[in-house]
């Protein structure tokens, strides 16, 4: 019984030493999707708030695709990340914008 406990207690440890490490390394190639209402100008208000947090975004790190139905803009973004703090905060940006319905 003892044994079991100590080895269950070691690849507990070993389980929280691996989840402590970062998942992603900065800097990086990070896409992101965002879900907007289509309407005139959607893509545009999506790629400059981006543009806000990575400045160095090309118009080849953006596609735009429209739902079947056209009530909805998909943009597709892929940027260079430097951080956690810059995705969260261009996240939120992202999110406070009135079109914008969904970002992964």
């Amino acid at each position: 019984m003892v044994a079991w406990a100590i080895q269950f207690i070691y690849f507990t440890l070993q389980f929280l030493v691996m989840t402590d490490r970062p998942k992603i390394e900065f800097p990086c190639r990070y896409p992101i999707k965002v879900i907007a209402v289509a309407h005139e100008g959607a893509a545009l208000r999506v790629v400059d708030i981006v543009r806000n947090h990575a400045p160095d975004l090309t118009p080849d790190d953006v596609t735009t695709r429209q739902s079947r139905g056209a009530k909805f803009l998909a943009v597709r973004i892929t940027l260079m990340a430097q951080g956690e703090q810059q995705l969260r905060e261009l996240y939120a940006d992202l999110m406070s914008d009135s079109s914008v319905r969904m970002v992964f």
